[in-house]
Order: C-alpha cells, then sequence, then structure tokens
C-alpha cells in the first residue's frame, strides 16, 4: 500500500472520530456524573471516587499485561485489523449494554464500563500500529496530529449532541435528563460502529514476509516477544522514552478521566463540568493539528515537553480553583495541549521503532500507557481516602489527591528531557 495516500490517512484517522465518541461522552463525561449520581447515589462521594479509580485501573492492567503478547502474534499474522474488529466489537457491545443497568447496580455499571474499556485501550494497539504502513517519517507527526483532530471533531460533535439531550428531554421524546443519559451509551456505541467502517474498508495491512496463522503464528508471536524484549532493554534511547511516556501519560489520562469526578467533589454542578468537557473538545480539534505543524517545525521533543510543563501548571493550580470561570480556563488550556501531546508521542515513538514488528512495539507502548492509567487514578483515590482519614472534609481531599498528580508531570518531564534523539 502506497504511503501518504489521501483517501487511506483519512480512512485511518476516522476511528479516532469513531472511538473518541466513548473517550469523550463516557470515559470523561456521562460515565463518571451518572455513576456517582445514579448508580452510587447516596454513598459518600470520596468512596465511589476510589471504586471509579479502581475500576479504570483494572481496565488498565488487563490491558497492560495482553498488549506486548497480542501485537507480537498480530505481527507474525499480519492479524492487527482483526484484532481491531474485535476489541472495537467488544467495546461498541459493552458500552451499549450500559443503557440496561438500572439505578444503585453500581457493580453491573463497573463490569461493562471495564470491558468496553479493555474493548477501547486494546483496539488502540492495533490502530496506532497501523499508522506505519499509512504514512511515511516525513509526515507522520501531521498524520497523528490529523487523527486526534478527528478524533475530537467526532468525539466533541456527539457529545454536544448528547449534552442537549439531557439539558431538553423533552425536545427528544425522553422522560427525563436521566433517561436521556442512558441513550447517550447507546448512542456511542452506534456511532463507534458506524464510523469505524472506513478503516477496514480503505486501509490496507502490510504483509511482513509469509503470514503465520493458528498455533504457528501464536508461538512465533511468544518468540518473537522475548526477542524484541531482549533487543529493547539494550536500546537505552528507547526504553528512556517508554519510561518518561509512562510516566507523564499518567497524569494526562488521569485528568482526563477523573477530572469530571473531581469538579463534583469540590461542589461543582455537573451542567458546569459538562460545559467544561465541550471546551477541551473543541479547543482540541485546531489545537492537535497546530501541534502537529508545531512538532515539525521546532522537533517533537521541544514541543512534548512544553506540553508537559503546561500540564504540571494545570495539576497546580487546579487544586485552588473556586469557580466555574477559573475551571473553563483550565478546561480551554488542557484543550490546547492534550492533543498534542499524545499525537506528537505517537508519531516520536513511531519514528524510532522497526516497521515490521510496529503492532509489537506499539503493544509496549500501550502497555506501559496503561499501566499509567492503573497508578493514577488509585494514588488519586488512595490520597484522597488519606486526607480524609485525617479529619479534614471531602473538599480538602479531592483537591490533595488532584495535586498528588503534578508528581507524574515532574518526573516524566525529566526523563523525557534526557532522551537523546540523535542516538
Amino acid at each position: 500500500m502506497p504511503l501518504d495516500d489521501k483517501k487511506t490517512i483519512i480512512a485511518w484517522s476516522m476511528y479516532d472520530w469513531a472511538n473518541s465518541a466513548f473517550a469523550t461522552t463516557i470515559m470523561a463525561g456521562f460515565f463518571p456524573i451518572f455513576f456517582k449520581q445514579f448508580w452510587s447515589a447516596g454513598v459518600d462521594t470520596t468512596v465511589s471516587t476510589a471504586r471509579l479509580g479502581l475500576a479504570n485501573s483494572i481496565a488498565g492492567i488487563t490491558v497492560a499485561l495482553s498488549a506486548p503478547i497480542l501485537g507480537a502474534i498480530a505481527d507474525k499474522g499480519t492479524s492487527k485489523k482483526k484484532f481491531l474488529l474485535f476489541f472495537a466489537y467488544m467495546g461498541i457491545v459493552m458500552t451499549s449494554a450500559l443503557y440496561m443497568v438500572s439505578r444503585g447496580n453500581w457493580p453491573m455499571a463497573i463490569m461493562l464500563y471495564v470491558f468496553a474499556t479493555i474493548g477501547f485501550s486494546g483496539g488502540n494497539i492495533f490502530y496506532d500500529a497501523l499508522i506505519t504502513g499509512v504514512a511515511s517519517k516525513k509526515k507522520i507527526d501531521f498524520v497523528s496530529a490529523l487523527g486526534f483532530s478527528f478524533g475530537y471533531l467526532g468525539g466533541g460533535l456527539l457529545f454536544a449532541v448528547n449534552v442537549w439531550m439531557t439539558l431538553r428531554p423533552d425536545t427528544f421524546g425522553f422522560a427525563d435528563a436521566g433517561e436521556a443519559v442512558k441513550f447517550s451509551f447507546l448512542s456511542v456505541g452506534v456511532w463507534w460502529a458506524v464510523f469505524s467502517v472506513p478503516l477496514f474498508l480503505f486501509v490496507k495491512e502490510p504483509m511482513n514476509g509469509a503470514p503465520e496463522s493458528g498455533v504457528n503464528m501464536i508461538r512465533a508471536g511468544l518468540t518473537q516477544l522475548k526477542e524484541t524484549f531482549q533487543e529493547v532493554r539494550q536500546l537505552k534511547p528507547i526504553v528512556l522514552f517508554l519510561a518518561a511516556y509512562w510516566l507523564y501519560m499518567d497524569g494526562v489520562d488521569t485528568i482526563v478521566r477523573m477530572a469530571v469526578d473531581y469538579g463534583i467533589s469540590i461542589g461543582f454542578k455537573s451542567n458546569d463540568l459538562i460545559v467544561a468537557l465541550l471546551i477541551t473538545q473543541f479547543v482540541g480539534f485546531p489545537s492537535a493539528i497546530g501541534f502537529g505543524y508545531l512538532g515539525g517545525k521546532i522537533g517533537a521533543k521541544p514541543a512534548i515537553l512544553i506540553a508537559i510543563a503546561v500540564y504540571l501548571f494545570v495539576s497546580i493550580w487546579g487544586a485552588f480553583i473556586e469557580t466555574k470561570n477559573e475551571f473553563y480556563i483550565l478546561a480551554i488550556i488542557i484543550g490546547l495541549v492534550q492533543g498534542g501531546i499524545q499525537a506528537l508521542s505517537r508519531s516520536y515513538y513511531a519514528k524510532i521503532i522497526p516497521i515490521d514488528k510496529s503492532a509489537e512495539y506499539f503493544g509496549f507502548y500501550n502497555m506501559l500507557g496503561k499501566f499509567a492509567t492503573v497508578i493514577g487514578p488509585v494514588l488519586m483515590g488512595g490520597v484522597g481516602l488519606l486526607v480524609r482519614s485525617m479529619g479534614y472534609s471531602s473538599n480538602i481531599a479531592s483537591r490533595a489527591s488532584i495535586a498528588s498528580i503534578s508528581l507524574f508531570f515532574i518526573a516524566g518531564g525529566t526523563l523525557f528531557y534526557f532522551v537523546d534523539n540523535e542516538r
């Protein structure tokens, strides 16, 4: 398949448009609110935050442990698209099933959310890996950023419609806002399914020699995984980058998944938080493309360091905000860098790995990214519970928990600074 083909690039980017609806409406938006107010009604906010953090961690551990193995098998069997289809289907079905969970049934909500998150995160391993067969190294920063910008726009558009449904449920024939929120879970599943189709039709998977199948594919994949792990250990720049990525992306993903929960915990209204999420989405659309150009002008590394510095500022200032306007300003700032740090991290890594082992190497990449989401939410929930047990209010405990995330940006930024590009 020729690289830098416009139709192929658009088709590949449309998967970001498709599955970002889950990241916005479910992970960042309605699930944390609905989980606290509907499925965990009457429970102390600190306890519900800990439950949500645990759910994210369980999903993260599952994907992290399986990612390199699945990547190695997919490389040997040229099965990236098949694995992507499996995980996408899992995510779509489990997300849609949230529509049927009754009030107070938080264990069922958690179970479905965990499997849906596994589908979302697992699919991204193989979606990311396909970029090496779509874009040349010259254009990979831009193509990666284009995917994230499509994600912000597509996810933001559906989220805006879902918000409209909850604010004006009678307009759409719903009895109340709760029924509208439940229907939004179903709408995400349909959106994800429909807009995934272009990738499966128009993106061709590069052939890495003679394809393996069945038991031979698994055996060959596991053998390759062992060899690659030994190989990666000798490549100091890759090891250092992956360690840095693990740390700073921990902070990014934790803020994405826990920001709404944090806002509720310190007393903001749900509608104000939804507006903040919409701001982040629509600021993120042009900003992701802008960061792609910035990476091409000054280099991906300086651009990533700028984004890490911004996130450090956000995590510290976020602990002291008092008004919804301050929260909106934070949303704008996050929107300016969120897509950029994700897109340039992906393209930076794609440039330094072997193309014929892209799924496996992205397995390591996603493994560390998912282990990051194991530590962050648990740290945030644990700090909140610790401060609460010391006699402080839930408000103070929540502010301490968000401030703790700054540690990841400090450590990750420091390690990334010492990654030797040229080497």
